[in-house]
């Protein structure tokens, strides 16, 4: 675990974003506050790892409780998305970083110079400040506990 990225640091404001989400609908970071939310960024949908850790936050995110939001994000198009979401038993917002490519892993300091994005836990309070980050090894699946610690779970 780490405590930054390229860009953001924990007790940093959260930077805004707007991102298509699985089921059609929009999901806008600032209309999340009053809740805490979670990041989870994957490099791509149907990848072992990728299948893994969206698998394991699905059987986890109970822990994080009523008032938290818990979102994947990945810079695949929101039908791969979908796809993807329903073979694995995914219950939560799968987010869309398509277009701009990228555009939202670049500005949390998780976009790598392949175009895919890092394999990343951001834990946001309710206020909107960052109060976790895990940019974790690319072939290892991030767990969620420290997360919900520093969110107060």
């Amino acid at each position: 675990m780490a405590d930054k990225t390229e860009t953001l640091n924990v007790g940093d404001e959260a930077p805004e974003f707007k991102l298509r989400s699985t089921g059609n609908t929009e999901f806008k970071l600032s209309d999340q506050r009053g809740k805490n939310v979670v990041l989870n960024f994957f490099p791509a949908a149907f990848s072992g790892v990728c299948s893994q850790q969206m698998t394991n936050i699905e059987a986890e995110k109970g822990r994080f409780g009523d008032d938290t939001v818990v979102v994947g994000i990945s810079v695949d198009n929101t039908w791969s998305l979908e796809a993807f979401k329903k073979e694995r038993g995914i219950d939560f917002p799968l987010l869309s970083d398509f277009y701009p490519h990228g555009a939202v892993s670049q500005q949390y300091g998780l976009l790598y110079p392949n175009g895919a994005s890092h394999r990343a836990v951001i834990g946001i309070d309710k206020e909107g400040i960052v109060r976790y980050i895990d940019d974790h090894a690319p072939l290892e699946v991030p767990e969620v506990e420290s997360c919900a610690i520093a969110l107060g779970k």
